[in-house]
């Protein structure tokens, strides 16, 4: 049985650059100019923070060419307690842990020193943080420096307590959050109706949207540009459509039509609900050795990474929900 999670790229190969993936499909660039709007037209990809962000034209082909590791600035809007305004796709990562001083938001809680190996997590909210392995994001430091991503409303009840963190980081729109408020970007597959969603804050997506789309095969309906995300919008994103946090929770995946009863459950360690049959996974597995080896993290001291593209922890979780699904 071929298990495409295990097919990860050998450490020396990101050190070259990252190759690109197709992300089930083929296809070629379409034709044409790019309009203004943050669309794609054709081979031309727009910019901006907010608007529809959706391709129209030909999609992206799989094969040829690749994609630089070399770390790129990233420009950090919001709050940044540590007064480091920047991040790096593809960088390294870590630095000194600092504690906040009295006075600022967070006062007394540590920051810094996550690094590029530390970055995956699993479906479980508040998973992400280095040493750290139970649910939630109530008091917890910021290893990266963002702040976990938040849900609203209030499902689930006493057992999805957890779930809900807006009193103490603010809700989905609250632009003090480093990178600025919480948006969002739609991944579809070329080949099957999967679709799959990103959401962080806005420097964050604004970033992956640029290296997924160079690194996976995508339909051309899928985000070139985030889009608003409301924490109070009945049809926004749920916790239990969650497959992957990263980067101590400030950064999840999530796939539509997937229902994971585990995160309202009272059991911490209930066994996550496996991925619907028939998903595009070459897919899932691009964007999530993308996202792990090109989410902007603050710049530390240590090199840029040149890893496999998964830590042992994501590589583990994503193993054992592909076996759910196939087996």
């Amino acid at each position: 049985m071929f298990i495409p999670f295990l097919a990860t790229p050998e450490p020396s190969r990101s050190a070259r650059g990252l190759d690109r993936r197709k992300g089930g499909g083929g296809g070629g660039k379409g034709g044409g100019g790019s309009s203004g709007s943050g669309s794609k037209g054709g081979g031309s990809t727009g910019g901006g923070s907010s608007g529809s962000g959706s391709k129209s034209g030909g999609s992206t082909g799989g094969g040829g060419g690749t994609s630089s590791t070399s770390p790129k600035s990233i420009p950090i809007t919001g709050r940044t307690p540590t007064g480091r305004g920047s991040a790096s796709s593809y960088g390294g990562g870590g630095g000194k842990i600092t504690t906040i001083p009295a006075g600022a938001a967070f006062a007394g809680r540590t920051v810094g020193g996550g690094t590029r190996d530390q970055v995956f997590g699993n479906s479980v909210y508040g998973s992400g943080y280095p040493g750290v392995v139970s649910r939630g994001v109530s008091g917890r430091g910021f290893p990266f420096f963002f702040w976990p991503v938040v849900w609203g409303g209030a499902a689930g009840g006493a057992a999805g307590a957890y779930l809900h963190a807006t009193n103490e980081y603010g809700d989905c729109s609250n632009s003090s959050r480093p990178g600025g408020s919480m948006t969002q970007a739609t991944f579809m597959s070329n080949s099957t109706g999967t679709t799959f969603y990103l959401l962080a804050d806005n420097s964050t997506v604004a970033a992956l949207i640029t290296t997924i789309d160079a690194n996976c095969t995508l339909s051309p309906l899928s985000s070139t540009a985030p889009t608003s995300h409301s924490c109070s919008d009945p049809n926004a994103l749920q916790p239990e459509q969650a497959i992957q946090y990263y980067r101590a929770s400030s950064v999840v995946l999530a796939l539509s039509g997937y229902n994971n009863s585990a995160a309202y459950s009272s059991d911490e360690n209930a066994a996550a609900s496996a991925l619907p049959s028939g998903i595009d996974m070459t897919l899932l597995n691009c964007l999530n050795q993308t996202i792990g080896v090109s989410v902007p993290l603050v710049n530390g001291a240590g090199p840029a990474w040149a890893g496999s593209g998964m830590g042992a922890l994501g590589l583990f979780w994503m193993l054992w929900l592909l076996l759910g699904t196939v087996l």
